[in-house]
């Protein structure tokens, strides 16, 4: 029996590359492809995937936000990270979320099957660059707090992703299937709770929170 994989990147070149090395390897199908978290998570309900390979910078929904989603209605499912990211801030946030393995984009042609048959074991699996800048902060005491410092909740954080890429308070309302009420009231509160008063002051932020994939 194959392992069924889904694939969730925004880069459909990546999806066909990744494909092609997992099939070619005969352990593992590809059951699916999502180009965005949203639609990752949705596919991921109806095609009950083994492991889901998440990337972490996407539009709509990032990969930690979606990850930690997942794993609330699907706890068997397992997680590798793929990102473009090797600092230990985006490593640890997305092993909070549930991650099993994180691997980095540059390495992912070459070390995807490992990390694959690793998770299927049961093991983690961190890409050695991406796992020597835990060890580092470690070393130096810098990963003592958590690795998520924002005080946003889950919800706050989707709606601030969509703000920040430019979508207008309906388009929010309509994706995260809320009322334009409920949609203005979370922007205030994620004002009021960053001390922010701007669009442009709330982008900023959430580019260097790792929240939306502009800064790429």
């Amino acid at each position: 029996m194959k392992t069924r994989i889904m694939i969730v990147d925004d880069h459909k070149i990546v999806r066909e590359g990744l494909r092609r090395l997992i099939e070619d390897d005969g352990a593992f199908e590809v059951v699916g492809e999502a180009g965005n978290g949203r639609e990752g998570i949705r596919l991921a309900r109806q095609l009950q995937p083994q492991i889901v390979i998440m990337d972490v910078a996407m539009s709509e929904l990032n990969g930690i936000e979606a990850t930690r989603q997942l794993l609330t209605v699907q706890p068997e499912v397992r997680v590798l990270a793929l990102s473009m990211h090797s600092d230990s801030r985006f490593v640890k946030q997305m092993l909070e979320a549930g991650a099993l393995g994180y691997l980095l984009k540059d390495d992912a042609f070459e070390e995807i099957v490992t990390a694959l048959r690793a998770l299927v074991a049961g093991r983690m699996y961190v890409s050695p660059q991406a796992s020597g800048g835990i060890l580092q902060d470690l070393a130096l005491g810098q990963l003592s707090g958590d690795g998520d410092t924002s005080p946003l909740t889950a919800r706050e954080k989707e709606t601030l992703q969509l703000i920040a890429e430019g979508h207008s308070t309906a388009e929010i309302a309509e994706r995260l299937f809320v009322s334009v009420k409920t949609v203005e009231t979370h922007r205030k509160k994620i004002m009021d709770k960053l001390d922010m008063h701007s669009i442009a002051e709330l982008t900023k932020y959430a580019i260097r929170q790792g929240i939306t994939s502009l800064g790429d």
